[in-house]
Order: C-alpha cells, then sequence, then structure tokens
C-alpha cells in the first residue's frame, strides 16, 4: 500500500545485536492531507532509517508500507512498516489517499429499473401492485 502525507515527527534512531547482526530503526510519523487528516507511525528499518535522514519534518513524503500483527500473551501489536520512502511529487498522486490497484471493471451499483405499468389507470400509482 501507499500513502502520501506530510512529515511530522522523526523520533530518535533505535539500535541494537541480534543474532543476525547489528540494526537500526527510526520511527516516523506522517500526517495525511485530507479534510479530516490521519497521523500514522510507521517504522523504518536499516536501509529506510538512511534514506528518511534525506528528509525533514514539514516533507512531502510517498511511503510504501505492509501492515502486519503479531500475538504476545494474548495482546495484539500491529506494526506499520515502512519499505520504500520518498518524495511525493504533486502530479499523479492521491494526497492523503490509500492507494490500491482499480478492479479490472467497475462494478455498477444503479438502482433496478422499475416495472412498466400494465395499464394506463395505474400508471401515476408508484405501487407495483
Amino acid at each position: 500500500m501507499e500513502i502520501v502525507g506530510v512529515l511530522t515527527k522523526k523520533l530518535p534512531v533505535e539500535s541494537g545485536t541480534s543474532a543476525n547482526g547489528t540494526w537500526q530503526k527510526q520511527l516516523f510519523v506522517i500526517e495525511t492531507e485530507e479534510q479530516y487528516p490521519k497521523k500514522i507511525c510507521f517504522s523504518a528499518w536499516n536501509r529506510r532509517v538512511e534514506e528518511l535522514t534525506n528528509f525533514s519534518e514539514g516533507n512531502k513524503l510517498k511511503v510504501s508500507f505492509d501492515i502486519s500483527s503479531r500475538e504476545y500473551n494474548e495482546r495484539w501489536y500491529t506494526d506499520v512498516s515502512a519499505w520504500r520512502i520518498e518524495a511525493a511529487s504533486n502530479a499523479g498522486t492521491s494526497q492523503g489517499q490509500y492507494s490500491t490497484p482499480a478492479p479490472a471493471t467497475a462494478p455498477s451499483y444503479s438502482a433496478p429499473a422499475s416495472p412498466a405499468p400494465d395499464n394506463e389507470q395505474h400508471a401515476d400509482d408508484d405501487l407495483p401492485f
């Protein structure tokens, strides 16, 4: 998924060592530009932390992300992990909207046609019986 918003906060970089080596993590918040703006906190890992250093608070970003949840001790934790962070261009982006592929054919939601009256006497009657 993708979303466009303004970078409002970058939290301090966290780092550590695991069985796979050293790691870095940084949380950052963007705010969408909608009628009712939403703030979303993303996590950036390793190389994405380096990409995030190219941006300052107030910059408009396009963030590609994945959402995952996990359970621990009967509590659920959700992570919104950024896998691409780039400057948002004004052309071709829907500001503050989630981007998902469009369906091949859009469904039609028009109301069904009312049946034709069977005689002239009931033509202006809006009941079908």
